[in-house]
């Protein structure tokens, strides 16, 4: 796999050709309201540079449309003239490429081979640094922005979020701009630093941010034996999840039983698993969400060097899609302001089932039939100028493949028979191929009873399951 990507990128100047060791932490929380993306590079920096992203001379603002996919959101990105799509993540330091094939062609500069690892099962991966690369965004160019090129074709984003994903970026587009992002009209807002003023922020709140690697963290409280109790967290907009919690203590409880454990997402070097469970309250200052979802997951966080030291755990997308969000870096400061998301409920996957893309299947479709003139006179009757042809036509298309990519134990899903590996073929009655993959994540979240009935291909034979969704916690 290393010599497709290899020959589909244009590797410009080779300057070493030695590995260095980079330890980039990628805080994998979770993606698909499964698992999340919660990138935390490791490499060490000089603080807030004024280089990199500008806009236009004289232009004050600039306004970027996204998509927003299970609480993460997506923005394109043209890198050295290849237009991509990169999800825009506040706990990431340094720009990553991933998810490319051999039918991809795109020039990177300057690139030195390394190594580079993260959470999961596995161990590390091969990567480019590639320096001197011209990346937009919108409006905005830098035009020295440094990438990392990762080639193992298990790092893809794309087959969970059921849209291509190249890459992601996060502090080298937030370092120079005040960035907000609008949830409900699911806009992106960069602001010139000093274009910016505070003075219509009045319904907003303000809170302060430390910095650690370059990643910002703030303070909230959470409710756990009968008390609130300060966390510090991660602010992860590349997290699908509400919030992640190093610590258990206080929160999880055997009798009665109040969680469940799950997958909870892909690390850069494997799977990640851990607990699911709720939080009664979580106060942002003057906002309260109760009842929400939160995710405990099972890492060995055994080198110090790659975390915050008072680090608790991560705030994701799944709360900060309920507030309009400015992120003024170089102010330390996060502003939040609820929006007509706030007392939206939080829901989990009731099935156990994760599917993902897995290719992609020929679909044979009727057609409309095509039919010359019948000409009936007045009575209805027909007037001896008939000529009928029924010819039905048929379309191929090409439409995404579902499998079974997770069944959790003991799950609805599990219990109905389902196995990892299984195909797909029809979802309460309809193809497969017509739902889009957030629409299953949805379903499969929607509510207590609700029936699933699967047609599938296991092995080449058909078989039809049934199950209902159930309450876990």
């Amino acid at each position: 796999m290393r010599n497709i990507f290899y020959k589909s990128i244009q590797i410009k100047a080779l300057s070493a050709f030695f590995y260095i060791l980079i330890l980039i932490a990628f805080d994998l929380e979770k993606v698909n309201r499964f698992f999340l993306i919660g990138f935390a590079f490791c490499v060490a920096t000089s603080g807030f540079s004024q280089q990199g992203f500008h806009l236009p001379k004289n232009q004050k603002k600039d306004k970027i449309p996204f998509e927003l996919v299970n609480n993460l959101t997506i923005i394109p990105v043209t890198v050295n003239g290849k237009e991509l799509n990169f999800l825009l993540d506040t706990g990431v330091k340094s720009t990553l490429i991933f998810s490319l094939t051999s039918k991809d062609s795109l020039e990177m500069k300057n690139a030195v081979p390394v190594r580079i690892r993260g959470l999961g099962e596995g161990g590390t991966l091969t990567a480019l640094k590639s320096a001197n690369n011209q990346v937009v965004i919108g409006e905005a160019v830098d035009e020295n922005h440094t990438i990392f090129v990762v080639f193992d074709e298990s790092l893809n984003f794309s087959t969970r979020m059921g849209i291509p994903i190249n890459g992601i970026i996060g502090y080298d587009l937030f370092k120079n701009f005040i960035v907000k992002t609008d949830y409900s009209s699911r806009k992106i807002t960069l602001y010139n630093t000093d274009e910016f003023s505070t003075k219509k922020l009045k319904r907003y709140e303000a809170f302060h941010l430390s910095f650690f690697k370059n990643k910002p963290y703030t303070t909230l409280s959470v409710f756990s034996k009968n008390e609130f109790r300060d966390v510090t967290l991660l602010i992860d907009s590349g997290s699908s999840d509400a919030m992640w919690l190093f610590n258990d203590e206080g929160f999880i409880v055997e009798e009665p039983k109040n969680y469940f454990e799950d997958y909870l997402g892909l690390g850069l070097s494997g799977n990640i698993f851990g607990k699911r469970s709720r939080l009664k309250s979580v106060k942002l200052k003057k906002f309260e969400l109760e009842n929400l979802n939160v995710a405990f997951p099972n890492l060995k966080i055994a080198d110090s060097s790659l975390f915050y030291k008072d680090r608790d755990g991560s705030l994701g997308g799944g709360i900060l899609k309920r507030f309009t969000v400015i992120m003024d870096y170089n102010a330390e400061t996060m502003y939040l302001k609820k929006n007509k998301n706030f007392k939206l409920p939080f829901h989990y996957n009731m099935s156990g089932l994760i599917v993902e893309h897995d290719g992609l299947v020929v679909v044979k479709s009727r057609g409309e039939v095509q039919n010359q003139s019948l000409n009936l006179d007045q009575t209805g009757q027909n007037n001896g100028a008939i000529s009928i042809s029924v010819n039905p036509l048929y379309s191929f298309t090409l439409a995404p493949r579902f499998v079974v990519a997770e069944v959790r134990k003991n799950s609805p899903a599990a219990l109905a028979g389902l196995l990892k590996g299984d195909e797909i073929l029809m979802i309460n009655g309809k193809q497969a191929h017509r739902y889009k993959l957030y629409e299953l994540t949805d379903l499969f979240s929607s509510k207590v009873g609700k029936k699933i009935y699967l047609k599938i291909n296991r092995e080449g034979v058909a078989h039809n399951i049934k199950f209902e969704l159930e309450k876990v916690l």
